[in-house]
């Protein structure tokens, strides 16, 4: 659901007509990597550096990007790409199949430490026969490689350029060519006006980082700023202005308290469950997001969604809760710590304190460790933590969401802390269909056996608000946070 409601108040921009256009974020893009960035404000910019081999629509649902979409054989397990003519990179260079085959290549390795890893894990091999033609063979069908090749994290990216060069400067095919970055400030981009797509609306996008909501706000009132994302209701109201019009946007994203059960603290299951039981979610949406937001299960991708109701406990069950306390041989309680992250989003301190405070009803404490963005992307990444809040993406496709936390060979696994046999082969089986029924019934089982077994604590999708000048056209917000329509945008 998208609606727009018209702000009140006075100030204008004073920039010109196409740009710059400066949008607002809240923590600063430090991985300009597209196939190792995690983070929603790093995969936002570099989703206007770089293009994937197809794109997704306003649906979520994969279309012809770099190239058409593909021929498929009658076994399912070869998929055949014909590239878009003259495409380049924003150097000038030609973009090519070597590119393509080399960009895949690189993302299976697991030096590369790839985000996309294990959602191409069904592909044998990739080869260039011309440089507009490239083949995957798969090595069994695969019903979400489509959406796994439309992600900022399977970007095609130059093959003869160092890695380490990229990271340090990003060079991609994108509608915007990066130009500069300040660490801790800004990151600027230029227009590409061979985009293959069309001529960008924008001559410049300049990302501005202001970690304060407070800040933001007086910057968007006053013009400074043009556009910016908040997940705070009440922040939102507050930048009302005449000149400021802001769009609701639901998400898939998920709020989350990740426990690892692989770790001392919570590797007995009744633990796990005492929590689960002791958290009203219904409370945290109203005290984090003002109750903007639903209850939500584990699966929030449309067509498969998970109901909420069928967890243990899906309302608050203190007796139940304090039965697996003594299941687990822990009748009074015990104490774990909880790492929280600062400028990501702005409702994880809330998120925290409420689950703290009711956690401590139950004889469970949760000690918060409060993190700056980046060391806690990097605690997470590592997997050096008991229990984290987070919130995490979501797309149209539940296998391209789960399959690289909760299978054994998950290229992020080690996050999760939790995999077992039986996932390993629903989530198996999830992909070797496109029968949309008989998938939605595999997540299901899924979906079941990571609430049954509280491997995380799943709390709620949550909504987003995009503020804008009026300035500001074209602008398009779609469910899975990204910036795709910004190309489009245009100053009036």
């Amino acid at each position: 659901m998208v609606t727009a409601t018209a702000c009140s108040g006075t100030s204008a921009s004073s920039k010109g007509a196409n740009g710059p256009l400066v949008f607002g974020i809240s923590a600063d893009a430090t991985q300009l990597l597209p196939w190792t960035a995690t983070a929603i404000q790093s995969q936002q910019v570099l989703g206007q550096v770089y293009s994937s081999l197809l794109e997704q629509d306003s649906h979520l649902l994969p279309g012809a990007g770099l190239a058409d979409m593909p021929v498929v054989s009658k076994d399912g397990r070869t998929y055949t790409f014909t590239l878009r003519s003259g495409l380049t990179f924003t150097d000038g260079s030609v973009l090519d199949s070597t590119d393509v085959k080399y960009s895949i290549d690189k993302i299976l390795d697991p030096a590369t430490k790839a985000v996309a890893r294990t959602s191409l894990s069904a592909v044998k091999s990739v080869s260039a026969p011309d440089k507009r033609q490239i083949v995957i063979k798969l090595r069994k069908p695969d019903a979400s490689l489509l959406a796994a090749l439309s992600s900022v994290n399977s970007a095609i990216l130059p093959s003869d350029k160092a890695l380490d060069s990229l990271k340090r400067k990003p060079l991609g095919s994108g509608p915007y060519a990066y130009k500069s970055r300040k660490p801790n400030q800004s990151i600027t981009l230029v227009r590409n006006p061979h985009y293959y797509r069309s001529r960008p609306g924008l001559s410049s996008v300049e990302f501005r980082v202001i970690e304060d909501q407070s800040a933001m706000v007086s910057a968007l009132r006053s013009g400074a700023v043009d556009m910016a994302i908040f997940d705070d209701f009440v922040t939102t109201k507050t930048a009302k202005s005449a000149n400021v019009t802001v769009q609701n946007v639901d998400q898939l994203k998920y709020h989350a308290l990740q426990l690892r059960p692989d770790s001392s603290t919570f590797q007995n299951t009744d633990v796990r469950l005492a929590i689960q039981c002791a958290i009203d979610r219904k409370q945290v949406v109203k005290a984090a997001a003002l109750g903007q937001g639903d209850v939500v299960g584990p699966i929030t991708s449309p067509g498969y969604a998970s109901d909420p109701g069928a967890r243990p406990c899906p309302t608050r069950d203190l007796d139940a809760a304090k039965k697996h306390l003594a299941a687990a041989g822990k009748p009074k309680g015990f104490t774990f710590t909880a790492i929280v992250p600062q400028g990501l989003y702005s409702s994880a301190a809330d998120e925290a304190q409420n689950i703290q405070a009711q956690l401590a009803s139950a004889g469970i404490t949760m000690k918060i460790e409060t993190l700056d963005s980046s060391a806690y992307v990097d605690r997470w990444l590592a997997g050096k933590f008991d229990a984290a809040i987070a919130l995490n993406s979501a797309g149209a496709d539940p296998a391209t969401t789960y399959t690289r936390y909760f299978t054994s060979s998950g290229n992020f696994n080690k996050v999760a802390g939790y995999h077992s046999a039986n996932l390993d082969k629903l989530f198996a089986e999830g992909i070797a269909t496109t029968d949309t029924a008989e998938r939605r019934k595999i997540y299901q089982k899924i979906s079941r056996e990571l609430e049954d077994k509280a491997a995380w604590i799943w709390l709620y999708s949550g909504r987003q608000y995009i503020a804008t000048n009026t300035r500001v056209h074209g602008f398009q917000p779609i469910t899975d946070g990204s910036l795709q329509s910004l190309w489009e945008t245009t100053l009036a």
